[in-house]
């Protein structure tokens, strides 16, 4: 038996809680390793694998309705907040939305099985109209499911652990120093790819000022709001004018944009990576005319620009128009308009010149 097993043995639990939690909130510690290894001291009698399963479950509920319970009172920030933070593209978790979007609580219960999704679910449960019940009950589900796949898999691979473990014990510092400079070069190659990303599109961007001086002047731009449905519920405040496409609809609806006219395309997150790859994906398909809004809606917010609201609605799709910033003389906003766009369908959005 040597010093790794029985370290795990002794302090083994604690430690399955811990990696568990902290890669459930979000930070890059992977618990996979330890839940298999718990696993393969289990299948030779060295551990306890029910307590294993226990504290593993507990931990993912209490990370998880943490991030619920900060999506359910903040939405929105959270999502910046991610997508400041993630170490994939923020695109990763602009399509972790879609895909809540698209399959609801499905969602859910496969989230921990699929990279990116894990930490991004949990508070898009809490800005969807699930309930605490409702959202713990899902969550245990996938948790006995992530968790006890791990601890099963290293029961039936004990044998191939085992002499893993033996390896790196034989090799010693050596494997830690390995393990810490792939890990190094894994952040780093996607620091590169997000600045990658955004320098191919930095010279193509245009300002808030910009855009207000176009439709000042009269030119009509086609500005697109990328942003999900779940965060226009949280923020239905858009750029007045403006057509609201999910990125999943774009193929279906990308016949449907002029090549004679500018295409303004916009989101929410701090490094606008998902109107940058809408922006992009629309220039490899031909159209020449397509920029990202730099600084996004909140900077055409802070810019004091004119807004509109969008309305979901069960049969149709509304977007009463405001004008930003105005109030009569008594003090109260005036009576919106409403601008009715044209639609693909039952209670969608097509943009059209």
């Amino acid at each position: 038996m040597n010093q790794t097993t029985q370290f795990l043995i002794a302090h083994g639990l604690p430690i399955i809680f811990g990696a568990v939690f902290l890669d459930q909130m979000g930070i890059p510690i992977p618990c996979a390793p330890w839940l298999l290894a718990a696993g393969a001291l289990a299948a030779v009698g060295k551990f306890n694998w029910a307590l294993a399963l226990t504290l593993s479950v507990l931990a993912c509920l209490i990370a998880d309705f943490t991030w619920f319970y900060l999506g359910r009172y903040r939405g929105t920030q959270v999502l910046r907040f991610l997508c400041k933070i993630s170490l994939e593209p923020d695109s990763c978790v602009r399509r972790t939305v879609n895909v809540f979007t698209q399959y609801g609580w499905r969602g859910i219960i496969i989230a921990k099985f699929l990279p990116g999704m894990a930490t991004v679910t949990p508070p898009l449960a809490g800005m969807s109209k699930l309930t605490a019940r409702q959202f713990l009950f899902l969550d245990l589900i996938s948790s006995l499911l992530f968790s006890g796949t791990f601890l099963l898999l290293g029961y039936i691979f004990s044998n191939q652990i085992v002499q893993i473990a033996a390896a790196m014990e034989h090799i010693g510092g050596d494997a830690l120093a390995v393990v810490a400079i792939l890990l190094v070069l894994y952040i780093g190659y996607k620091f590169l790819q997000r600045q990658m990303l955004l320098r191919e599109l930095r010279m193509a961007k245009i300002s808030v000022d910009e855009l207000g001086k176009m439709l000042q002047s009269g030119e009509n731009p086609l500005i697109l709001d990328v942003r999900s449905s779940l965060e226009l519920e949280q923020d239905p405040a858009i750029i007045r004018g403006a057509v609201h496409l999910a990125l999943g609809d774009l193929d279906k609806t990308r016949p449907e944009f002029p090549h004679d006219r500018d295409i303004i395309v916009y989101c929410d997150c701090p490094n606008e990576e998902s109107s940058a790859k809408t922006a992009l994906l629309l220039r490899r398909k031909g159209f020449k005319r397509v920029r990202p809004l730099l600084g996004g809606i909140e900077a055409w917010r802070k810019g004091k620009h004119p807004m509109g609201v969008w309305t979901k609605m069960t049969t149709t799709t509304r977007t009463t128009v405001l004008v930003g910033g105005e109030k009569a003389a008594n003090g109260k906003t005036p009576a919106p308009t409403e601008n009715h766009p044209a639609k693909t369908g039952k209670g969608k959005e097509k943009p059209v010149p």
